[in-house]
């Protein structure tokens, strides 16, 4: 097997266990009150990740002032946050949460413009963001005579939980940690668990831990499978082929979700939320237009050197 044919293979591998999450989220959602779900699945990822990196040679704590930030960054937002996907998808189909973190390209494009100083955006990069944002306006179609309903507030509050998570990956990028990636994703949700389970507390859901072998499943699907394992694989990509082609794996993710929920859970999609997914791509190509040309070229001198 050469180095394009495991790439691709990880690549596949990552969307799927992304994709294959939101199914999960729907049948726990079943049994399970929703802060707490989100909770434990982060428990059990950070028990994995913290001891994945312990016995590994990076660096394990904390100490230094810009690790420390990254790790409560990433716990608060790039970790906590995601309590408004599983509060969401009560109420949004799985296909369509899954659609909406296409958005966290654009989003984190939006965060860097405000948030590093290094970033800049062109007339044409305006238009990209422009297109994602019409983008959003298709996929979420709020209703003016019934603005709270159910499916548009779901949906209004997985834009929350995009918007976060993409403010968390900024944020830990600005503070530049030197801690090892797997100790610091591990930290950081062990810090977004203890976060969870205070706000499930606070909102008085009764704390159960899962008992029926679908919630079971369904815990352990995400915390083990689609965090801890996604991650290191996720964090591989981004060694080898760097952060523009690892991102686009967000546009492999909804096709996944999408057909799982269509064939599993028997969850339609709208021709008006591919439109809208669909303009959302083609903004992030816009925005990112010089880096995808650039990743092309790569891809060809590769293939060529690889024939020779």
């Amino acid at each position: 097997m050469n180095h394009r044919t495991a790439t691709v293979g990880l690549f596949a591998a990552l969307a799927t266990l992304w994709g294959f999450s939101f199914l999960a989220i729907s049948v726990g959602l079943e049994s399970l009150e929703p802060v707490l779900f989100a909770a434990f699945r982060y428990d059990v990822a950070a028990v994995l990740l913290l001891g994945y990196a312990l016995v590994g040679d990076g660096e394990f704590w904390p100490t230094d002032r810009a690790s420390a930030g990254a790790v409560l960054a990433g716990g608060l937002f790039l970790v906590a946050a995601n309590a408004f996907l599983f509060v969401g998808q009560q109420t949004v189909p799985s296909g369509v949460a899954a659609i909406l973190q296409s958005l966290v390209p654009i989003a984190t494009s939006l965060w860097a413009l405000l948030l590093l100083p290094e970033e800049r955006v062109s007339a044409r990069g305006a238009v990209g963001i422009a297109l994602g944002l019409v983008g959003v306006g298709l996929i979420v179609r709020p209703d003016p005579a019934n603005l709270l309903g159910d499916d548009v507030l779901g949906r209004l509050l997985i834009l929350l939980q995009v918007a976060g998570v993409a403010l968390g990956g900024v944020l830990i990028q600005r503070a530049r940690p030197t801690l090892d990636r797997t100790a610091l994703t591990g930290w950081s949700m062990f810090v977004g668990a203890v976060v969870l389970h205070a706000v499930s507390a606070g909102l008085g859901e009764p704390f159960a831990l899962p008992r029926t072998p679908a919630a079971v499943g369904a815990v352990a699907y995400l915390g083990v499978f689609a965090t801890a394992l996604a991650f290191v694989i996720y964090f591989t990509l981004l060694e080898v082929r760097g952060a523009l082609e690892t991102s686009l794996v967000a546009y492999l993710v909804p096709v996944v979700a999408t057909a799982v929920g269509v064939a599993v859970l028997g969850e339609s999609i709208t021709p008006l939320t591919v439109v809208g997914f669909l303009v959302v791509f083609a903004g992030f190509v816009v925005l990112k237009r010089r880096a995808i040309a650039d990743l092309a070229g790569d891809t060809r001198r590769f293939v060529t050197q690889a024939d020779d």
